[in-house]
Order: C-alpha cells, then structure tokens, then sequence
C-alpha cells in the first residue's frame, strides 16, 4: 500500500481546526466551543488536576463528555531529527489503569499534555491531565536485531499516568520541550464493557507495520528495498509518521468526531485488543474498522467473524482490510508487543511445521483465506485516483444524499481499493452501492462499495476505499476536497452509524443480491 497517498498530517493546523471545523461546517455543530479546559500545571514530581469521572448512561455519556469545553491540540512547531518523540508500554488501556511513558528528547526538560479527541462543540481535542517541568534525556537509539531487523528501544521511563479520571476514547498526548518543538504519542482507552455500544476500533497493527522509526518497517529498511524490509516489528518505539500519531489523523480521526457528534453509544479499542480478549466484543451492536486495518492475526480475523455470527454489525471503511497475516508475541515492557509479518510463507519459520500461524497474506496459500468471505469486497490493486460513481442511488444507505445513478464523486477511490469479486468467496446475498471505473497498473477494473447481511441478522458494509474517512474531514487532499464529496460520506456514515447502533441492521435492511455484470477485466497482480 502507498500509504503517503492518503496520509494525513493535521499537526501544523490543529485536529479541531482542520478536520472537526470543516465537519462541523457540514453537519452544524451544536453551540460554540466553551473556554479551553486548562488544568493547574504539575511539577516535576508529576502533580496532576483532580480526575474526572463519566458515568452518564450509554450514548448519554458520549454527548456528556462532549459538552465539555474543547482545546486546541495541534502541533505549532513538529518535531524533526529526533528533538522530541516518545512512545507507550500499551496501545490501550482501561480507566485507572497506568501507563508509562517513554521520551528522548535534546532539551533539557519537556511537559506532556493529555488530549481526548472528540466533538467538543467543532473543536477536536479536550485537555484532560497535564504533567509539566520533566527531565529531558537523549535516549540511545536502537541496534536492528540481525536477519529479521526488529528495532525496539531500551528506554528509561519518564513518567507514569494513572487514568482514574480518564473517559474512554482515542487519546493524543502532545510532549512539548523545552525548545518548543512537539510530537504525538497515541493511546487508546477502552470502555468497561463494548456490549449496547458500537466499538470505534484502532488499526495499530497496521500502524505498528508501516512504522520505518530506526530504519525498518514491513515494507523495507533503510535502503528502501523490500528484501531489506524487517519481518518482525516492534510497539516498543515511536511511530515516525503522522507526527508521531501514525495513522490516526488522517484515516481514524473524522470518524471519531463524526461518530461523538451524532452521541452514538460508543467504546473504543484496538485491533491488539481483539488478539488478546476473545470476549471483547460480546453484545457489541458494530464494530468500525477505519480507514487502513490490513493487518490481522488469526485470533483477530475469528474475533470479528465470530462477532457478526452472532449479530453484531461490520463496517470497513477503507480498502485492504484484513489482507495480511501477523502473530503477536511478548517483549519485555508488556504482552503483544511484538509484531511478526514475514509476507513471504516460506521465509517464517513456521511455515510447514504450523501453517496455522504462518504470516503470509490471507488470500494466498498455505490455508488461503480471502478477506472477502468477511468484508464482502475484496482487495484489488494500487495506486489508483478515480471518481467514485453511484450505481444504486435507492440504496438505503444513500438515503439524504440526492445522490443519481452514474453520478460521479471526484477523486475518491484511491490510493488502494477494493470490489466485488466473482471468483473469490463471497457472501451471495451482496449488494453494490457504487461502482467506479479504475486503471490500475495500466489494467483496467472497478471499485465497488458493497453491502450485505449475515445470517445473524448484522449487517456487513466495505466502503472499497481508503479515502473515505479521510473525506469525512475534508482533510484528503487535493481531488478528493470539497463540500459535496464531504456532505456525501458524511450522510452515508451517518446512516451507517445510526442503524447500526439500533442492532443486527438485517432485520430493518435485509441485504439482496445487486451487482453489476460488466466485470470484463482483472486485475491480478496483488499488492507485494
């Protein structure tokens, strides 16, 4: 995937500014902001403001929080050659839980200041714990292990949160040091329970495989080359895009403002947290992947598959969701740290002896399991830049967009996507809501936004591309900006959002096969 296409990077503008402010545009935000939320300042013996507490009941609680007054928590000056950059010993946590934090810095001292992301009244960020006057220490960096090229850090903490009075939500903590230069570090805060609620899931594995921070990703080392990739990556560093929050604000970040302004009953957690709980989603109403989450474990693919069986609702918004293989194993700061994508079969050391657990891709063989028996569209090809183009406009969920058969959407399908696909396993009872013409590779195909319903009753729905978050902040780039493309996902999403919420969406909207015929062309050759 050509993750830089569609890579999003809000710092410089602010989250609230940029992506939540033209949202709010859109959709109308409920009342101005209020004043922003500044706690007392800490020392640097970490002294923190009195916690806040939630316990408002479900979706109440959501439009509780968001009355809160906002902050801006955009990025003056960003960071660069290592000045400042930190990293967590988990990707998500419950309430209360500690955290510790990880921070290199070339000043002498640095602060951290806690943001929930949100609504907020057209602004995309509240301050909720603040810890000033921390020592500055210049971290080593890493040695690459040999063959497989991990880099993970040997770090001294800086400092430890408790999170007693931390709502659940995506969280962005901002390090500023004392040079002023700043960065991201992402985390996750899981609700106590998802059931009633629609789960907002964080794709860190995905973020975790395109992170190069000391050199290697699953995609290449230091020369660029594939053969020099890693095979074996680590949470145990910092994320050296997105201005340290990887993907989040580009591909994750519309959708958590738009889902918080509609006051759905929401929970949040990360993909690692589907590896590691098998009851996570017990009682969900939906689960949200957002806009890349290609990386998936065996446990995670069965927890989601296992989730719609019993009727909770699927949404993919994005392309080449659960494409690839991974297995996650410990390191020492913590379980499921480490992150093992050979790509290749025959390269993992599993290969013949557990071929199980092998981390090739899903479609390929051994035990070849295309991502589409789950996600309905299936993975096609990139890098393509091309108007999506409405097929049913009676389609439930283009309700509200006035939306005409053949009437094209600029610059939405792109970088990756993905379509209906006879030849590969698919629910039959599929429907396609839009399908766009695309040359990818010099190969001529179509993307489609596709629909379909379980025998559980959940609904199951592939938006085919990886720009469709992104379009719901109007934050895609060139080609892919502008008030109708914007007032288009949004009302689609909120649709989704809102029948979803409601339970198994089969039962109001039954799915019934609707696809088109002019598949004439294939394209074959899939992403490496």
């Amino acid at each position: 995937m050509l993750w830089a296409v569609w890579q999003m990077r809000l710092g410089r503008g602010g989250l609230g500014t940029v992506a939540v402010g033209v949202l709010a545009a859109v959709l109308a935000a409920c009342g101005g902001p209020g004043p922003t939320s500044r706690p007392s300042s800490g020392s640097s013996t970490g002294q923190r403001p009195a916690p806040v507490t939630t316990s408002a009941p479900a979706g109440s609680d959501v439009l509780a929080e968001n009355a809160k007054p906002g902050a801006d928590c955009g990025l003056a000056r960003l960071g660069r050659d290592h000045a400042i950059e930190g990293w967590l010993d988990r990707a998500s946590i419950s309430p209360g839980e500690p955290v510790r934090l990880y921070v290199s810095t070339t000043a002498p001292s640095f602060m951290v200041s806690v943001f929930r992301t949100g609504w907020y009244g057209g602004r995309g960020c509240r301050l909720v714990d603040q810890v000033t006057g921390l020592a500055g220490v210049r971290q080593p960096l890493p040695t690459p292990t040999p063959t497989v090229h991990t880099v993970a850090t040997t770090w001294s903490p800086a400092t430890t949160f408790q999170t007693g009075g931390w709502p659940p939500g995506d969280y962005l903590m901002r390090l500023d040091d004392a040079h002023g230069w700043q960065w991201y570090v992402p985390l996750t805060v899981r609700g106590p329970k998802a059931a009633g609620r629609i789960v907002i899931l964080n794709a860190v594995t995905t973020w975790q495989a395109y992170n190069a921070w000391g050199g290697y990703s699953l995609y290449h080392g230091p020369d660029g080359q594939f053969a020099d990739r890693a095979r074996v990556v680590s949470f145990d560093r910092p994320y050296d895009y997105g201005d340290g929050a990887a993907d989040f604000t580009g591909n994750e970040e519309p959708l958590v403002a738009l889902a918080e302004r509609l006051g759905l009953p929401l929970d949040y957690a990360t993909d690692v947290d589907l590896d590691a709980d098998p009851h996570l989603l017990d009682g969900a109403r939906a689960v949200i992947s957002l806009g890349h989450d290609e990386y998936y474990s065996r446990a995670m693919r069965d927890a989601l598959t296992g989730a719609r069986d019993r009727g909770t609702n699927l949404a993919f918004l994005g392309a080449n969701a659960v494409y690839r293989r991974i297995r996650l194993s410990p390191s020492p700061y913590g379980p499921e740290r480490t992150q093992a994508g050979y790509k290749v079969a025959t390269e993992d050391p599993l290969y013949g002896k557990d071929n199980a657990q092998i981390t090739a891709n899903w479609p390929t063989p051994p035990l070849a399991s295309p991502e589409s028996a789950l996600t309905g569209g299936m993975y096609q090809c990139n890098p393509v830049h091309a108007d999506l183009v409405v097929w049913n406009p009676h389609q439930w969920l283009l309700s509200g967009t006035a939306a005409t058969a053949g009437e094209h959407v600029p610059g939405m399908i792109g970088s990756e996507y993905d379509r209906y696909d006879a030849t590969a396993p698919t629910p039959p009872n599929i429907e396609v809501l839009a399908h766009s013409p695309v040359t990818c590779r010099g190969a001529p195909d179509f993307s489609d936004v596709t629909y379909y319903t379980a025998a559980s009753g959940a609904g199951v729905f592939d938006a085919g591309t990886s720009a469709w978050v992104c379009t719901l902040g109007d934050v895609c780039g060139a080609g892919a900006s502008g008030p109708r493309i914007q007032a288009f996902t949004s009302q689609v999403t909120t649709n989704l959002l809102q029948a979803f919420a409601a339970g198994p969406a089969g039962q109001r909207h039954p799915a019934a096969r609707s696809v088109p015929t002019d598949y004439a062309h294939k394209v074959t050759g899939l992403e490496r």
